[in-house]
């Protein structure tokens, strides 16, 4: 018999691998070395072949793939956490508090909030995050994502349409979208995309230069498109033609772009969709709070079914205050049923899977990440069934996991095959002071944003300075 060969880390417990045949090992493992899946499969097989440096879970454990969010502010609203009103006019969560605190942040505010956006991320097993396109400096942003171990996507502001801080000609807008792209290609984990802040703050000349520039920088550019029925009108009454079918037209729709929302969309729109292999970052969270209609109006189980690449995402601060997969997926389940009226629509497999492996596909990132196979990256969530959500054990663990659980259930987790959570806890990220820095920093944040009459400042909790 030959022996055991030596790995960095084994992983066991039951193992949901979100691969194709959408696989459960009961009574399984997963070898991970040099930050690469290695084997995937039975526990007494795994563990009489490979010798681990590392072994994290047990009996006790679900391990699944991490998971991964497509659309995430990590910047300006976070310091507002659960600050801005959810009874507001539509439009003044962004023009009155969201916009301000972006407009007032500096490199420190905008390092503190993605690391605290990231650190809830990965605690709740989001490994990969796809930034929105909405922050200032993108160098400290990747500090965040270096200090946490979070692996994602990340560019700059971009529009040139409007006023506000930010706005630039459309050269100026694209020499800085180059610049951060080459810029980070020399982070780890993070790759540099090309980031535009929505179809009603973008020329033509800009966005035709964007997909045109994601093209030749061999990367991917996402922009806003129609959350709100609003937005589709005034598009229609600026070029004569819904905006995706417009942005169609002038080349900016294919394989390399994902649009986020796309909810008030019509049969054209689809099928440009369709056509082009866009894909869709569904924000479910952010359409309720916001009302935005899209029980009336959504079409993303559609979009679906017609083949089109959808994730899902936590959106911002003002739309869904929480970075937790299982809670949008349960939530874009439990939508696709009742606005269908049909309690086939989109089981607890099929919404598990938009959190994973279809996360992984619209990113264009499912060879490598998104499911627990051999060859993958090894991004690794272990949930914890001793949990009261897990009791009693449902022999469906998948259903168990979308219905009855969230990130609250979530003990570990890998990254690139390295730990950077343990027993609940962020490794090598002390959250009592970045707790302190962020009460003092919102504080001072609410007062250069003209926001500090507005809303009441916490009182220190356990452990603040």
């Amino acid at each position: 018999m030959d022996a055991p060969q030596p790995v960095d880390l084994i992983v066991e417990g039951t193992v949901v691998t979100s691969d194709a045949a959408r696989r459960v090992v009961a009574d399984g493992a997963v070898a991970v070395d040099g930050g690469t899946i290695v084997a995937v499969g039975d526990r007494r097989r795994v563990t009489g072949a490979y010798d681990a440096t590392a072994t994290i879970g047990g009996a006790h454990a679900v391990v699944t793939p991490g998971m991964i969010d497509v659309h995430q502010h990590l910047t300006g609203d976070r310091l507002l956490h659960s600050s801005i009103p959810d009874d507001l006019p539509p439009g003044e969560a962004l023009t009155a508090w969201a916009l301000p605190a972006h407009a007032a942040h500096d490199g420190d505010d905008d390092e503190l909030s993605a690391t605290l956006a990231l650190a809830e991320a990965l605690t709740n097993g989001v490994t990969t995050v796809v930034e929105a396109g909405t922050v200032a400096h993108p160098d400290r942003v990747a500090a965040a994502f270096t200090a946490t171990g979070a692996r994602g996507t990340l560019g700059t502001w971009g529009w040139d349409i409007g006023d506000g801080a930010h706005t630039s000609s459309a050269d100026e807008v694209l020499a800085r979208q180059r610049a951060t792209v080459e810029e980070l290609a020399c982070v780890d984990r993070v790759d540099g995309w090309v980031t535009l802040v929505g179809h009603d703050l973008m020329s033509d000349e800009l966005a035709a230069g964007a997909a045109t520039l994601a093209r030749r920088l061999g990367t991917r550019l996402t922009f806003h498109c129609s959350p709100s029925p609003a937005d589709p009108a005034a598009y229609l009454t600026r070029t004569g033609r819904r905006p995706l079918v417009h942005l169609d037209e002038i080349g900016v729709l294919g394989p390399h772009a994902l649009v986020a929302h796309a909810v008030h969309i019509d049969d054209d729109e689809i099928a440009a969709l369709v056509a082009t292999d866009t894909a869709v970052a569904s924000c479910p969270w952010a359409y309720l709070r916001l009302g935005q209609g899209v029980t009336g109006a959504g079409r993303h189980v559609e979009l679906i079914a017609r083949g089109v690449r959808l994730g899902l995402g936590g959106d911002s601060e003002n739309a869904g205050d929480a970075i937790d997969m299982l809670r949008a997926a349960a939530l874009f389940a439990g939508l696709a049923k009742d606005t269908a009226a049909d309690p086939t629509v989109c089981g607890a497999h099929d919404a598990f899977a938009l959190a994973t492996i279809g996360g992984a596909a619209a990113i264009g990132r499912d060879h490598d990440l998104g499911s627990i196979e051999v060859g993958k990256r090894a991004d690794l969530v272990v949930h914890d069934t001793r949990a009261p959500q897990w009791v009693p054990r449902s022999d469906d663990v998948v259903l168990q996991l979308v219905w009855a659980t969230d990130g609250r259930t979530v003990s570990d987790v890998v990254v690139d095959g390295r730990p950077v959570v343990r027993d609940r806890r962020l490794v090598g990220l002390d959250l009592v002071a970045v707790a302190d820095e962020a009460r003092t920093r919102r504080a001072a944040l609410l007062e250069r944003a003209g926001l500090a009459g507005r809303v009441a400042i916490s009182p220190p909790g356990p452990g603040a300075s």
